[in-house]
């Protein structure tokens, strides 16, 4: 078995120091050894990942390389390889997963096989994350929407002992303004949680605490750049893009081959809380996401076994191959090194097509220190389809903060185009900080329409209507402009149902239609309909008039034929047929 073992992880590794580090670990947990590239991702050629994999994606990280718990499953499996599809109802919390998490997972499964199908994302793939992220939230410890309670976050990422990420969220999500930490069950960081976040469960938030947003966002994360987990090179990039360490990529690996051979569901808040937490390295420096470093180290002169690398060729002049010495470059002060950037207060984004936004976007710069810093500049951008504009019709404005590190976009004016879109405050060089605004367009509302006169609209049949149909929309009591009705012919007040005889419209082909969907009312709120028809029915008939916002009104039409009249000059009586006389025999 350990010869097995051994054989399993040189596929892995490159070093026999890896190597044995790695038998050690599994030893020590009796857990099986997870292979890196080789391993049960799925169908296709296996493609080497080797040490070296983490080089193969950029430096980003989901998790910025955050702590993650190290604890590897148990020697005996829940159940025979191949079992999953049949979950037994009970079982050992230590193999379970807390029903919430697990419907999660299984949900984010099934979303991306439909929006990605060429991904092939295992659930377990899922699961094994959630594992070793924050043991599946802390045992399934969430409420009955699914969110972590408390919110779950990863310790500051200050440099110390992690990578250096100030802050990027304000707060917003892991309530801290100067450094970013690791947020949720899927431990995100803010950054990448602002470009991945997810709303899975409908509530309309994307909530990187909440279990089924934080498992789509993961899924959807793991598939990027193309991605097919079912190849087993794939799919450690796949997991290295989350955290870049092999050693954590051999522990998700090791899970996933856990939970692929069988696991079934447990009571929320019952799940084993894994004990033991990586270890951080050295402070790393600047670098916000540190991977394995690619730098081959020196190799020794070939005149000088095992001694230090020969000097090159000396340098022309003096004789040295140190470089001269900088003078000293003055660096501003923490109290002058912009730090963060956060949300002052912004409420909800909303406005009618065409009107003013009641909000103004406004944000609070900080120092390296955490004080307010005055004279940054703030670039706010407006992003989407709404023909939303700042006033003066710009998209894009720059403004620099006061000296209480201060800065308020100018007035939004919305467009024609009801919708969503976004505005973004961005702030610094070299590593920007940015917070992102929702905001919502609604299409122009009336909370009145009325006819303007109260003549009766009579034709007969086959005839059309020789009194026009004029209406005015009005929206707390003032003129409504531009705002979309639709007329219907309906059988009853309510418009329940539509009617498929007696009056009607014609389209522009001159065909008979009775509903029109693209009215609009004018500057005024007037609305004039076109030209109304009847056809060759008799009787009384309902034209149902409804505006953007829930106004109506209904009006009667009456289909009937002329009374006859008698000629000028004369009277009924002489008018009326005679009786004609039969003379007698």
């Amino acid at each position: 078995m350990a010869a097995h073992i051994r054989r399993r992880l040189r596929k892995g590794a490159t070093t026999t120091a890896v190597a044995a580090a790695a038998v050690a670990a599994l030893a020590a947990s009796q857990a099986p050894a997870a292979t890196l590239a080789d391993g049960p991702a799925g169908g296709g050629d296996p493609k080497a990942a080797g040490e070296d994999t983490a080089s193969t994606e950029d430096d980003g990280a989901a998790t910025g390389n955050s702590p993650y718990y190290t604890d590897l499953p148990p020697l005996v499996t829940p159940d025979k390889p191949g079992s999953s599809s049949n979950l037994p109802v009970t079982g050992s919390a230590e193999a379970g997963i807390p029903a919430s998490i697990l419907a999660a997972y299984k949900q984010a499964e099934q979303t991306v096989a439909t929006t990605d199908p060429a991904c092939r994302l295992p659930w377990q793939l899922l699961a094994a994350i959630g594992k070793v992220e924050s043991g599946q939230a802390r045992g399934g410890r969430v409420d009955a929407n699914g969110t972590a309670s408390p919110r779950i976050l990863g310790p500051a990422l200050n440099g110390q002992g992690f990578a250096l990420i100030k802050d990027t969220d304000g707060g917003a999500y892991d309530g801290d303004a100067v450094h970013d930490r690791a947020v949720g069950p899927m431990q995100f960081i803010p950054s990448t949680w602002a470009s991945w976040g997810q709303d899975a469960n409908g509530d309309g938030r994307k909530d990187p605490n909440n279990i089924y947003d934080a498992a789509l966002a993961a899924g959807r994360y793991l598939c990027a750049n193309d991605r097919d987990l079912a190849i087993a090179a794939d799919l450690d990039k796949a997991v290295l893009s989350y955290n870049r360490s092999n050693e954590y990529l051999r522990t998700v690996r090791s899970w996933f081959s856990y939970y692929q051979r069988g696991t079934h569901e447990i009571p929320d808040g019952t799940g084993t809380l894994p004990t033991t937490p990586s270890t951080p390295s050295p402070n790393p420096g600047p670098s916000t996401n540190p991977g394995p470093s690619t730098t081959p180290s020196p190799k020794p002169s070939p005149d000088k076994p095992g001694g230090k690398p020969s000097p090159g060729p000396s340098k022309p002049g003096d004789g040295s191959t140190s470089p001269k010495p900088k003078p000293p470059t003055s660096k501003p002060t923490p109290a002058e090194t912009f730090g963060s950037l956060e949300n002052v207060g912004t409420g909800p984004l909303r406005a009618t097509a065409g009107q003013a936004f009641d909000e103004r976007v406004a944000v609070l710069a900080r120092n390296a220190l955490g004080a307010p810093l005055g004279k940054v500049s703030v670039t706010f951008t407006v992003t989407g389809n709404t023909g939303t504009l700042f006033s003066g019709g710009k998209k894009t404005v720059t403004v620099r903060t006061g000296a209480d590190g201060t800065a308020t976009a100018p007035e939004l004016r919305a467009g024609e185009k009801a919708g969503e879109f976004t505005v973004t405050a961005v702030a610094g060089t070299g590593r920007p900080r940015t917070l992102t605004y929702a905001a919502t367009v609604t299409a122009r509302q009336a909370d009145t329409i009325a006819r303007t006169d109260e003549k009766a609209l009579v034709a007969a049949p086959g005839e059309k209507f020789a009194d026009a149909v004029t209406v005015k929309a009005t929206y707390k009591d003032a003129a409504a402009a531009g705002v979309a009705v639709t007329a219907t012919m309906v059988k009853d007040p309510l418009g329940l149902f539509d009617n498929d005889k007696g009056p009607y419209f014609k389209d522009a082909a001159g065909k008979p239609v009775r509903t029109l969907t693209t009215l609009t009312t004018d500057a005024e709120g007037m609305l004039r309909l076109p030209e109304i028809f009847a056809d060759g029915t008799e009787g009384t008939y309902l034209l149902r008039l409804t505006t953007e916002g829930g106004a109506s009104v209904v009006i009667e039409l009456t289909v009937q034929a002329p009374e006859e009249t008698a000629p000028e000059g004369t009277t009924p009586e002489e008018t009326a047929p005679k009786e004609t006389e039969t003379p007698e025999a």
